[in-house]
């Protein structure tokens, strides 16, 4: 697992990257952003992905690569917009970006530790399409969750669908890294 390990970091530094440097860019105005609409952009991105993958082509530069750390950096702005739950747009300061984006990466790797120890990293063996369908099935479920209020029976959070969602993201991330994968 310390390979994984390795790779995990090295997936995410890739996407933190780009995070903070949006961050210097464009402030943190994806403040602006219900958990909705984060949803929204984490499909359109999982959407592109499926239609390139079933066209065997696309007409836009981003590749798939780029998709997926959007993806990934998407489901640390949910759960950032989660844990603030402030409806009133504000600026963050950089510092405390970069420490809530640390912050939830940990989560998320330890929770990839743990899922890898009982299923035997078994997401090795899965298609960039599974990590694809399963990221969309995560953002339905995200959509019927705020539908329902965000009222579940004996199902998990809205939270803990973001952190699959980031985890599958980092997956698709290592085998396209590993040419497993397609780019």
């Amino acid at each position: 697992m310390s390979n994984t390990n390795q790779q995990y970091d090295t997936a995410v530094a890739s996407c933190r990257d780009i995070f903070l440097k949006k961050t210097k860019d464009y402030g943190t105005s994806w403040r602006v952003y219900r958990i909705i609409s984060v949803a929204d952009q984490i499909y359109i991105k999982a959407k592109r992905i499926r239609t390139i993958q079933e066209k065997g082509q696309q007409k836009i530069g981003d590749d798939i690569v780029s998709e997926f750390k959007g993806i990934l950096n998407y489901g640390i702005i949910g759960l950032i917009q989660l844990e603030i739950d402030n409806d009133e747009v504000e600026e963050l300061p950089y510092d405390t970006v970069a420490q809530l984006y640390n912050d939830k990466v940990a989560i998320a790797k330890k929770l990839m530790q743990d899922k890898n120890h009982d299923y035997g990293e078994a997401w090795r063996e899965m298609s960039q399409e599974s990590f694809v369908d399963l990221i969309l099935a995560k953002i339905l479920r995200i959509k019927q969750i705020i539908a329902n209020k965000g009222q579940t029976l004996i199902s998990e959070g809205i939270d803990a669908n973001f952190y699959d969602i980031i985890n599958y993201a980092v997956f698709g991330l290592i085998l396209i890294e590993e040419k497993v994968h397609r780019r």
